[in-house]
């Protein structure tokens, strides 16, 4: 048995794209198209990450309300500088729902609402400004 993938809806592909890629820093695998299905999966990963853990976008065409269930937490990444990266998703216009205080945790939530869990690669980085004393920003 191995891990393929794990499988998001989200309510705007182009949006979600933007963050998952332009944002985050994913990048595209593979794309399919079923227009008898009328859905589109795209499959998202880690650069250098591509054969191993991936996140499957499906993105049905007709539209659809989606609600977060309480038995999903959150995707996770370790990043090489996690003040490097939240200081890029917030100058991108993501809020940092729980910055990274300790130098080695953050959450930031996706368009459609998925929790996001960054961790640093590696110890925790030491402390710093702005992010020691940034309070949490809604849920996480």
């Amino acid at each position: 048995m191995r891990y393929l993938h794990t499988m998001v809806r989200v309510s705007n592909l182009e949006r979600s794209l933007e963050f998952y890629c332009d944002k985050l820093g994913l990048v595209e695998v593979r794309r399919y198209d079923n227009e008898k299905g009328r859905f589109t999966l795209v499959f998202l990963a880690a650069p250098g990450d591509e054969e191993r853990a991936m996140v499957e976008l499906t993105y049905n065409w007709d539209p659809e309300e989606y609600r977060i269930g309480r038995a999903f937490g959150h995707l996770a990444y370790e990043v090489d500088d996690i003040y490097t990266l939240c200081d890029r998703l917030m100058k991108a216009g993501v809020i940092i729902n729980r910055p990274p205080r300790d130098g080695r945790m953050a959450f930031v939530r996706s368009p459609d609402n998925i929790s996001i869990e960054l961790l640093q690669k590696g110890g925790a980085l030491p402390p710093a400004e702005p992010w020691a004393s940034m309070p949490n920003s809604g849920e996480w």
